[in-house]
């Protein structure tokens, strides 16, 4: 495509780069779950304290994905439209693909973790593309992938 440059063509500093990484850490707890599960409409018994939870295959309360995937879209968009570094920023989604692989239990730490896998500058869109790839570990246990891409441009 025309409208695609190498990213060397980008002014510094970029408002992302290659390698970059980012992440955090939180916990899920019980009430957590069930009020996301609540506005979002979730009836699924599985994010409710109570029998249905205990009883099941998972012995507990477990966080939807969608509250999974939420809290990672939050934290690449809240990531990406900071200005902390002295670059201004904006970050559009256009693309996001989630994998769940384990299920995140109430109460259990969650690591959350992004890194830019590659970029191009696209001059019609007037910022950076970039793919980002990610997972969320919780109790050692690799619990969902996720795949990004976003634009990001410079607000100067």
């Amino acid at each position: 495509m025309a409208d695609i440059a190498p990213t060397p063509a980008l002014a510094d500093p970029a408002p992302l780069r290659i390698g970059e990484h980012f992440g955090r850490w939180l916990r899920y707890g019980e009430a957590r779950i069930a009020e996301f599960a609540r506005v979002s409409g979730d009836r699924n018994p599985l994010h409710q304290p109570g029998r249905a939870a205990r009883d099941s295959a998972f012995a507990g309360v477990i966080a939807s994905g969608q509250h999974t995937a939420a809290l990672m879209m939050g934290l690449m968009a809240s990531y990406f439209s900071r200005n902390d570094d002295g670059v201004r920023r904006e970050m559009l989604c256009l693309d996001v693909s989630f994998a769940f692989k384990a299920p995140i239990r109430a109460e259990t730490a969650v690591d959350m973790r992004r890194m830019v896998s590659a970029l191009e500058h696209n001059r019609r869109l007037g910022g950076c593309v970039g793919q980002l790839n990610g997972s969320a570990f919780s109790g050692g246990t690799d619990c969902g992938i996720a795949r990004a891409t976003v634009l990001v441009k410079r607000l100067d």
